[in-house]
Parts: C-alpha cells; structure tokens; sequence
C-alpha cells in the first residue's frame, strides 16, 4: 500500500514509478480522492464544533427559562448534517483506499527498465553446465522410467497438474527439504516456524495477493483461503504489531504445501513437475529495519544460494526489470538452475525486497529507540528453495546414461546413505 500523504507531496515521482511499471499516471486522480476525503471530514468536525455551540447555548437558555425549541432545531438539523458528511467521508476513504490497494510497489534503484523477461539482467553465474556426455532426458522421463513418478494416477485423483511421487523420489523430496531447513535454521539463524496453510482474506490482502490476484488462488467453502507461498503467514506473524528495534530482524523459515490455480498459465509447461496446482516450499521471510533492508536482500538471496551451491547445481543470478518483477517487490533477484533435459535455465528461485509497501497493507511497524512514534518494517521474502524444482535439477544434472540418478553428496545423510537411485529402489 502506498502513502498517500507521500503521494500528495511527491506526485511526479509517484507517477515516475509507475511509469518504469508500463502505467499511466496516477497521482492526480488518488490527490483528488484524497481531497474529497478530507474536505468531508472537516466538515464532518465543523458541524459537530457547531452543535457543542449549540448545546452550550441551550443550557444557557433552559437555566434562564427561555424557549430553546429553535436550538434544539438547529441541533437535530446538525446532527443529520454530521452524519452525511461522516458518510460522504467514508465513501471516498473506501474508494481511495480501493485504488491504492491495487496498485504495485514503486521498483527501487537500480532496478532495470524492461517490459518483460527479456530485459532482466544476469548478475552473477555458479557453476558449469554438467558435460553429461549422452543425449539428456527430462525429469518426467527420468521419474517414470524409474517407476517412481506417477502423473496418470494422480490425474485420476485430481486432474492435471498433480504428481505423486513413490519409493526413492518420495523420499528425495523429503530429503531436499529437511536439508534445506537444517541449512537455513543452522547457518543462516531462520526461525523455523510451521503455519497454517489456510488464511483469512486479511493475511492475503496483507502480502498483496489480494485483490488483484484472486482467480490465481484456491479459496475454500467457508471464507479461508488456501496459501500460495508461506510467505502469506510467515509475513503475518507480524501484521498488525509494534515492534521493538532492537528485535529486527526477524527472520522465519517454513516448508509447506503451496497451492495455486495457475490461472494465467494455460499451456505452459504441462509436461511434468514445473508447474503444479500443489508444491512443496522452503520459504524465507524477514522481516527488517528500514535502514538495513538492503543488505538483508543481499543476504537472503546469498541464503537461497548456498542450497545450489551445496548441492552442486550450476545456476544463474538475474536482476528482474521492473516489467517482470511481482506485485509487491522493489526489488527481486531471481536464482535461475541449469536443467540439462531441457537445455535452458529455470527459476528455483526469487528473493524479494518488498520495503515497506506490504507492512502499510498489515500494519507492521517498530518502535524506534531514539525519537517518538513508530516506523514501518520492510519485509523480504524468498525461497530457499522450491523443493519440486529443486528434485527436477537433481534428477537431470545427475541422471546417468543407464538411467539412474546420482544422489548429490550432501542429501545422502537424509537417504539414508543411498548414493544411486534406479529402478530397483522403486
């Protein structure tokens, strides 16, 4: 959510923004608004100072004996008067606050210009692409050749973009993912927190997802929401709070379910695991001081990064531009694996520095030790990792020509030693 106030004294640079987002100006229409707001509140406040006069005087006239009957009048017309300017004032701060809850963070410095992924900017490269020296498949063909990824069956249980996973890749899932919470709580100090994955329209309105992107989301028979990320509870842990300074930064850590209709994703990716109505994350949220958001962005992604690096997986660092980056970012750095089967790099991915655009939509503020009042926090997120993307990358740099597939070293602790996965494990 943006700050109005900010808006009426910084228009230009308001509508600057957006223009780097591909929107038309939009200060003079949310200023106008906001006028009108206040101009129905004043009033509202004029007429109720005029009917305390007023009450005053009849007290006045009642003590002397006088006939009062005009004031009271005058009162009954007043208090009629009040209430439409109360209502009128309503109004326009539902409208405005309407308009400035579907509008996108403003992108931050540095951030490139660019109306789609084609202008993102590559950072920082880890890595090789793995010489495999055969013709490399596909994680679906790997998984089914190993009879350990069933895409039919779970078609017959819930349709398409589903999978279960059986034997060894079950397990592997489960492996990626305890690995990458013991790195991230161990090493890099995430409080590891297990959520609800069922909110309230609040949560998702908090983190931006509503109401923009309703049809993207699964919403249940009785008014909860299933998440599309944990970044949606971990980052209201806070909403609504004030927090001490000397507490940020908080940062959580969670694996859960993900769902999420993919609703503008027709066609794309239908084949296997990429895309799916149901995954498995490890997410990262922080929640920081203003002045340190920054180096807590750089941070996180460097957190997300250390899973691929750990794993030996070669990936790509990506600035994105301010066409492709998400609703409430500022700032985002995507982590993009190097996937053999399908000779192209894809997002395992996205860390992002939101500022304090998510922290006005919940109310999240500190309370600074110096100086009065409060501040709001800025919040991050990332992924740390997608733990369906990250089995994919681990299937196709370490399948083998026979059709087996290397477990990497640091996930053979969670397999029990197992260091080859073949048909046989199934």
């Amino acid at each position: 959510m943006h700050d109005i106030k900010w808006i009426r004294e910084n228009p230009d640079a308001f509508d600057a923004g957006l223009k780097k987002r591909r929107l038309a100006p939009q200060s003079a229409p949310l200023i106008a608004l906001d006028k009108a707001r206040r101009e129905a509140q004043t009033r509202a406040q004029e007429i109720q100072q005029e009917r305390n006069a007023l009450s005053k005087q009849i007290g006045v006239a009642k003590s002397k004996g006088e006939d009062a009957a005009e004031l009271l009048e005058k009162v009954s017309a007043s208090k009629a008067a009040e209430e439409a300017a109360e209502s009128e004032a309503g109004a326009r701060t539902a409208e405005l606050d309407a308009a400035l809850a579907g509008i996108p963070n403003i992108p931050g410095e540095g951030v490139p210009e660019g109306a789609d992924e084609a202008a993102n900017v590559e950072v920082a490269v880890w890595g090789n692409k793995p010489d495999l020296g055969f013709e490399p498949k596909e994680h679906f063909e790997i998984g089914e050749a190993l009879g350990a990824m069933d895409f039919e069956r779970a078609a017959k249980l819930s349709g398409s973009r589903f999978v279960i996973l059986t034997g060894p890749l079950a397990r592997l899932e489960r492996a990626l993912a305890q690995f990458m919470l013991d790195l991230q709580t161990s090493e890099f100090g995430y409080n590891e927190v297990s959520p609800p994955v069922l909110v309230r329209e609040t949560a998702l309105f908090g983190t931006g997802q509503l109401p923009k992107f309703g049809e993207d989301l699964f919403r249940t028979t009785q008014e909860h929401w299933l998440i599309p990320t944990a970044e949606v509870p971990l980052t209201n842990l806070v909403a609504g709070e004030i927090l001490d300074e000397d507490a940020l930064p908080l940062r959580f850590t969670a694996h859960t379910g993900c769902f999420r209709a993919e609703a503008g994703a027709a066609g794309k990716d239908t084949r296997g695991m990429l895309r799916q109505h149901q995954f498995y994350k490890v997410e990262l949220v922080s929640i920081a001081h203003p002045e340190h958001s920054e180096e807590e962005h750089e941070r996180m992604t460097g957190a997300a990064e250390t899973v691929l690096q750990r794993l030996g997986l070669h990936y790509r660092k990506v600035l994105l531009c301010t066409g492709d980056m998400g609703f409430s970012a500022r700032k985002t750095y995507d982590l993009e694996v190097w996937l053999p089967g399908q000779d192209a790099y894809r997002e395992i991915s996205s860390c992002s520095n939101c500022g304090d655009f998510q922290a006005r939509r919940m109310n999240a503020r500190f309370r600074p030790k110096e100086g009065k009042g409060t501040r709001f926090v800025h919040t991050l997120n990332g992924s740390g990792l997608a733990v369906g993307r990250a089995l994919i990358a681990v299937l196709e740099n370490f399948q083998q020509e026979d059709g087996t597939v290397t477990v990497p070293e640091a996930l053979r602790p969670y397999m029990g030693g197992l260091e080859t996965i073949g048909p046989a494990d199934a």
